[in-house]
């Protein structure tokens, strides 16, 4: 099961996110929820370190957490805030489709 944590400050602002253990779904190289939940989140850090931020992020075998900063300046956590509720719809709709491969939750 892939557990993804979503990161959240005492406001309910969306921190970043953290990622826990391999969906189990096919063999690796094969297994397209793993992919998926992947692919967005390596495209949420790029997206972030290109347009606006620095997040502090770490990834291995079956882990990753990326974390943005509290001292973003406003226009740019504008664009963070975007990104990061974007790929949060996107870990939903993986969720919604293999449940019993993805769980969802938010820390604060």
């Amino acid at each position: 099961m892939i557990n993804i944590n979503i990161v959240e400050d005492k406001f309910g602002v969306v921190q970043g996110f953290k990622i826990c253990g391999h969906s189990g779904y096919a063999e690796s190289g094969s297994d397209i929820v793993c992919a998926a939940v992947s692919a967005l989140a390596y495209a949420a850090v790029g997206a972030i370190e290109d347009m606006c931020a620095k997040p502090l992020w770490k990834a291995s075998d079956g882990y990753m957490e990326c974390i943005v900063p509290n001292d973003v300046r406003k226009n740019s956590r504008d664009v963070v805030d975007t990104i990061l509720n974007t790929i949060i719809v996107g870990f939903k709709q993986i969720e919604l489709s293999y449940s019993k491969y993805v769980k969802i939750k938010r820390n604060t």
